[in-house]
């Protein structure tokens, strides 16, 4: 295999950023003094007051906003630019009885922002009905066939979610047609904007003072400000508040600000409320219970909502969820569930046509990013298939298919810390479109392009990233004695004071990660330590002198089993997470690395 090929400075390696590494010391006396007021506020311990600190959570005013995210505390929608133009139009279009067409994505972010829309529009008397555009004959964004559909049963307004900022020339057609628009949308604008009523709070003259919104979180501060404006029941609105944490989860934002009180509540109604029937069945097919996190969205939900629009139709993942009956959500769901599997193959054998290609490529040593193209990889499932690509090699990767005769189509994904938006932008005379985030963007060019582009996208790699985006990157917050996990009257068993405190720092994601510690001079139990399912270490790190020892396990670490069961000392990097097995709650230790003692960080 490749691997086997590779120079040894481009091995796999860990580079480790070491934030509050020690937490007693080296920090300033001021940083000192919030953390000791914090304990004495929280009556935590030391270790819960320095992750609070290191997250700015330095007061207990935001420690209360922390731990408590209130709905109250959401930001006036009105503060969004051009909010109460699309507020009046929406109103008008109540009063003279106007159909609505409600178009998104196809992305678990487009599909949700268009279900909370039409969930929400039609309990409250609008006349609405929604499309989703086919990804492999219309691709991304507003389409033209879109359009002519809303003419076609007589919409007289369009309303496009996460997506048409830069949809300058099919906007504009729209309005050729009559159909005025209202765009809700996360995406970084363009120098020209369309003529539309533009809700994106990116724009540089919106005030609107959070600007990490999913499109989904657009799509909610309109409604919630008509709700506002027309005096309508707000609990309507905050029963769909599932559909956002969905989105947030999936579009991989930041879980700060809005989007932390967003994700918080709609999570709560995941666990807590009788479930939407199209999620319930969604779950089952998935064989998940209850209690649901943020990850869970993710690496669970998420991929199967995606699953409809990259196998068959992003319509299918709307009729699910805005599903009222459960046993027709149930037939969908399973649908969805074929759809999933059928994805997981292709995208397995697709990654693994690339891998072998790759290994017979000479020049794949030499370079600083990974540029592929097939013409017969099916594009639903490149953006995947990069994102394995960089989990084998850490690059910036484009997969690029073929669209038709002319034009190839591309996923773009990135490492930790390189923009590849800014990448794109420096090689756009070589593309027709483009368009994304710092992390993932997708680009159309034409096949006799492809060399060219690949040329000027590995130039700018190679000149523009840094020594230390070359390597993955893992983060440490913290380094901790094992014990101190536990208060003097815990046993080491049950579930300690310290981890269900740490609970509470969820939701995680972008802006408040899982915090990871690091513990030198640990070992792994030999007597336990053994591989489970496919290729993954289960084990107990113990410190023998104290008699200390909690359960672990490290996925896809079947290569440490060795380690394991040498006896040797172990620096140990790991998150901490609450195991349930037959309804009763311990510790467990994921590993996210283990090292040689001697090797140190």
């Amino acid at each position: 295999m490749l691997k086997d090929k590779l120079l040894p400075s481009q091995q796999p390696t860990n580079q480790f950023n070491v934030n509050n590494y020690d937490f007693n010391m080296g920090v300033s006396n001021r940083t000192q003094e919030k953390k000791i007021e914090l304990q004495n506020h929280l009556n935590c311990s030391n270790l819960i007051a320095s992750l609070l600190v290191a997250r700015g959570v330095d007061d207990f005013t935001k420690a209360n906003d922390f731990f408590r995210p209130e709905l109250q505390d959401l930001h006036d929608p009105f503060l969004m630019k051009n909010m109460q133009l699309a507020v009046d139009r929406l109103i008008a279009a109540k009063d003279n009885e106007e159909r609505i067409l409600i178009f998104g994505d196809y992305d678990v972010d487009g599909t949700t922002a268009v279900s909370q829309m039409i969930l929400a529009l039609s309990e409250w008397g609008f006349f609405v009905d929604f499309y989703i555009p086919d990804r492999y004959s219309e691709g991304y964004g507003v389409s033209i066939r879109g359009i002519d559909y809303a003419v076609s049963q007589n919409c007289q307004l369009f309303v496009a979610l996460d997506c048409g900022t830069k949809a300058i020339e099919k906007i504009a057609y729209a309005r050729s047609l009559g159909l005025d628009v209202i765009v809700c949308d996360h995406h970084q604008p363009g120098e020209a904007l369309p003529d539309a009523i533009l809700l994106n709070h990116k724009q540089i003259d919106c005030p609107y003072p959070y600007k990490e919104l999913t499109g989904c979180g657009i799509g909610f501060k309109l409604l919630q400000a008509l709700s506002v404006q027309l005096g309508l029941n707000e609990d309507i609105l905050y029963d769909l508040l599932d559909l956002n944490a969905l989105s947030i989860g999936a579009d991989i934002v930041p879980v700060t600000g809005e989007n932390r009180i967003l994700a918080y509540h709609g999570l709560k109604q995941l666990n807590e409320k009788p479930l939407r029937p199209g999620l319930r069945a969604l779950l089952e097919q998935a064989k998940k219970s209850r209690p649901l996190t943020l990850s869970n969205v993710v690496f669970t939900i998420a991929p199967r909502i995606n699953a409809a629009g990259r196998m068959e139709s992003g319509k299918t993942s709307v009729k699910l969820l805005i599903s009222k009956d459960l046993h027709k959500a149930r037939e969908i769901a399973q649908n969805i569930e074929a759809f999933n599997l059928e994805r997981r193959q292709l995208d397995q054998g697709t990654t693994e046509e690339i891998l072998e290609n790759l290994a017979f490529d000479d020049g794949f040593l030499e370079r600083c990013s990974t540029v592929v193209y097939g013409d017969n990889w099916k594009k639903g499932v490149i953006g995947i298939v990069a994102a394995r690509l960089i989990e084998k090699y850490y690059r910036p990767t484009v997969v690029l298919t073929k669209s038709d005769d002319f034009f190839a189509v591309g996923s773009v994904r990135s490492v930790h810390g390189f923009d590849v938006h800014e990448a794109l932008t420096a090689c756009a005379e070589h593309l027709e479109q483009f368009g994304g985030h710092m992390y993932a963007a997708g680009l159309t060019l034409r096949i006799d392009k492809i060399e060219a582009f690949k040329l000027a996208f590995e130039a700018y790699v190679s000149t523009n990233i840094q020594e230390h985006q070359r390597v993955p990157p893992l983060q440490i917050d913290m380094e901790i004695d094992l014990p101190d996990l536990f208060e003097n009257e815990e046993s080491v068993s049950p579930l300690p004071r310290f981890m269900r405190i740490l609970k509470q720092f969820e939701p995680h994601g972008p802006g408040n990660m899982r915090p990871v510690f690091f513990a030198k001079g640990c070992f792994l139990n030999p007597d336990s330590s053994r591989v489970v399912g496919d290729n993954h270490l289960k084990t107990e790190i113990y410190i023998p002198e104290k008699l200390f020892a909690i359960s672990a396990i490290g996925f896809n670490m079947s290569d440490k089993l060795d380690l394991a069961l040498s006896g040797v000392a172990l620096d140990i990097v790991f998150v901490l997470e609450e195991n349930i097995f037959q309804d009763r709650s311990s510790l467990q230790a994921q590993i996210r690395g283990i090292f040689e003692s001697h090797q140190g960080l």
